[in-house]
């Protein structure tokens, strides 16, 4: 193995090139919007020589976002927004068969991690794309002189939508940035189908628990808790859902699943997954009361969902790895056990989603950079939705690649309907 980190990119081994180009050509296959798009890009080059700094994912999906945004003219410096969701053989490809600048490595620390955005940052972006908002903090925080070189930005998750608004609100973000998460094309599918099967993928890769007859506790009913839900429910799990939001835990009880609070949960779950977006979820007093033999894991964005601090200090040294993704913490006579370091599960222990869900999570991506690019003279600095025109777009040629076709008002419906004069 070969560690190159040379000033344009920093990649553990570009002798994996080969194998991350036959994968990324094998995601290809399942992402025919981002395809479409990729053509139209190559003819009308909307991004021609804007500077787009990443902050995402590093795997063959993403690849084929940033293929599509250098097809587009775009200049793309990529870093990884999780040290364990790199795929250490896309990222090669990306270098020596794309020429895309890539700083991102498997396993990297935190300062390492901190480094590779400011690598990114180094090339001084016109726009934006992050996947929890580390990128944009970074700017604003520790380089607030470059903000006024930010066109605009888009933002992937839950999480970054969380701390952009938060910003937005304290009148302290410096340009526009477009939610994608909020795309009825991302949170429908992404987080649902998408986080619902990566989630019980990458659980079922470290641990090999079977589901049926377990105890799984889901910590949050949004989008991506529901399609986890739907997944564990599916598999013949016992499901309870915590949830702080009275609207969102009487849909969960409705769907059949037991709710319950996070005290009544611990003792009675199996398998525990968080899916916040929020702090310390399950918390010292939670991992006191667990069974021996439980398993966490998060698919929130961040490690904070879990108190891990609490967690290693109540096992005073006595942790060990007992498969390869996961951690076994003795509490003193009781172990439980903690998946892919309870980062994100889903690309800490396993592939990500499916290509054919990031196909249309992606597409959003590359036309939202296109909309800011055109539009961010008449934006404020606020976070917006992706306009409905783009969501309705990524839905119509996504049907379009499934063959399907859809049927169109008559011009009596659609009068119908646009008129308030037709009574009973």
């Amino acid at each position: 193995m070969t560690t190159d980190t040379t000033a344009s990119h920093d990649v553990t081994d570009l002798g994996l090139a080969a194998e991350g180009l036959r994968r990324i050509e094998w995601a290809e296959r399942e992402m025919p919007v981002l395809r479409t798009i990729r053509t139209r890009f190559e003819r009308e080059r909307p991004l021609a020589g804007v500077r787009i700094g990443a902050c995402l994912h590093v795997t063959t999906e993403t690849a084929n976002l940033m293929r599509t945004l250098a097809a587009g003219g775009a200049e793309v410096t990529l870093a990884a927004s999780n040290p364990l969701s790199t795929q250490d053989d896309v990222a090669a490809a990306l270098v020596s068969e794309f020429g895309i600048p890539v700083h991102a490595r498997r396993g990297e620390d935190r300062d390492t991690y901190y480094r590779h955005l400011n690598a990114v940052a180094d090339a001084h972006p016109a726009v934006t794309m992050d996947d929890g908002c580390d990128l944009v903090s970074l700017l604003h925080q520790d380089r607030p002189g470059q903000v006024r070189e930010v066109t605009g930005g888009t933002e992937e998750t839950t999480t970054g939508v969380i701390r952009l608004r938060a910003m937005a609100a304290d009148a302290a973000l410096g340009y526009p940035v477009i939610a994608v998460n909020e795309a009825q094309t991302k949170h429908l599918f992404d987080n649902r189908y998408g986080t619902g099967q990566s989630t019980l993928d990458g659980i079922l890769r470290a641990t090999n628990l079977l589901i049926a007859g377990r105890n799984v506790v889901i910590a949050g009913y949004g989008w991506v808790g529901r399609g986890i839900a739907m997944r564990m429910a599916g598999h013949g799990a016992h499901v309870a859902i915590v949830e702080v939001d009275p609207v969102r835990a009487l849909e969960a009880l409705m769907d059949g699943y037991q709710v319950m609070t996070v005290g009544t949960a611990a003792p009675w779950g199996d398998l525990f997954i968080t899916a916040t977006g929020n702090v310390n979820v399950f918390r010292r007093e939670h991992f006191a009361a667990m069974k021996e033999g439980a398993v966490m894991a998060n698919s929130g964005h961040f490690d904070a969902e879990l108190d891990l601090a609490a967690l290693r200090e109540m096992a005073e040294g006595h942790v060990r790895d007992v498969r390869r993704d996961v951690q076994e913490f003795d509490l003193g006579g009781k172990r439980v056990n903690l998946v892919a370091e309870g980062r994100l599960v889903n690309l800490g222990a396993a592939e990500g989603h499916p290509a054919a869900v990031m196909d249309m999570s992606f597409a959003n991506q590359a036309l939202a950079v296109e909309y800011v690019l055109a539009h961010h003279a008449e934006l404020e600095h606020q976070v917006y939705g992706v306009p409905e025109a783009i969501d309705a777009e990524v839905a119509r040629l996504k049907l379009a690649a499934f063959g399907i076709t859809l049927d169109a008002m008559t011009p009596e419906q659609a009068e119908y309907v646009a008129s308030w004069k037709h009574g009973t």
